[in-house]
């Protein structure tokens, strides 16, 4: 697939999804985002950037802790809640450009806290973006990575991803721990320090803010219904009566980028 094709995936999707994804409790959840601001640790006279930020959901529950909040997103629909949603919080300090994560259209060292969201997933070429978020991060920022990771066994790690695939064709691949965390090296970071949570729901809700193919949720239901049964994805699923239940582990991997001081010694 060219990149081209793959960026027409990424904003078809999220123009549909824009409104259902930017509402959807597990995202909004309050605890996960304080989480992500502890271990990025920012400081009121630093300057933040969030890769593909979609509705803007990180950037405005940063934007008390900085000086100043910048999202970067490539589709129109999900800038446009960002702004909305930064207006109805009258946050004066957050603004949003459109872009390509791969190719940041910022100086080298513009910020001292580059994060991203969700968005890992869905990159052709996951470590160019972590080498952009490294380049625009300053001397002694952090670099902050917040993923979902597949299982370590690879034919349940498949799995997962064709069902991510099927629910969300903009999808590319849930690494793995060991591979998000590889790609700190690769890039040129050092060892992330990790903490962990669950992004957990109904299926039936995933479903509800998801735009997969005509007949793709049946496929979709079913595999979620065998893994409950039977580990296939490696993920945690269970039914509770009539439901469908998931949790999928998500990462939050940060590492600090290597001083002037630092790289001389």
């Amino acid at each position: 697939m060219t990149t081209e094709v793959h960026h027409d995936l990424i904003v078809d999707q999220f123009t549909r999804q824009a409104v259902p994804f930017s509402t959807a409790s597990p995202i909004t959840d309050e605890n996960a985002l304080r989480m992500i601001i502890d271990a990025a640790r920012p400081q009121a006279n630093e300057t933040l950037l969030d890769v593909a930020c979609g509705g803007g959901i990180v950037v405005c529950a940063f934007a008390p802790h900085v000086l100043r909040a910048t999202g970067i997103d490539m589709t129109p629909a999900m800038l446009e809640r960002a702004r909305r949603l930064a207006g109805d919080k009258a946050i004066a300090n957050a603004v949003f450009d459109q872009g390509d994560a791969q190719a940041l259209p910022y100086p080298d060292g513009a910020f001292d806290v580059v994060v991203t969201r969700f968005s890992f997933h869905h990159f052709l070429e996951p470590l160019a973006v972590l080498r952009e978020m490294r380049r625009v991060a300053a001397p002694g920022g952090r670099v902050v990575v917040v993923d979902m990771y597949a299982s370590e066994d690879s034919a349940k790690a498949a799995e997962w991803n064709r069902l991510e695939k099927l629910r969300d064709p903009s999808h590319v691949r849930c690494l793995s721990l060991t591979e998000l965390r590889g790609l700190f090296g690769a890039a040129g970071l050092d060892e992330p320090e990790a903490s962990f949570y669950e992004l957990g729901d109904d299926v039936s809700n995933l479903l509800a803010r998801s735009f997969p193919n005509p007949g793709d949720d049946a496929k979709i239901i079913a595999m979620f219904a065998a893994s409950a049964e039977e580990d296939r994805m490696g993920i945690p699923v269970r039914r509770e009566g009539a439901r469908l239940r998931y949790a999928y582990p998500v990462a939050i991997l940060v590492s600090q980028k290597a001083s002037s001081a630092q790289r001389s010694e």
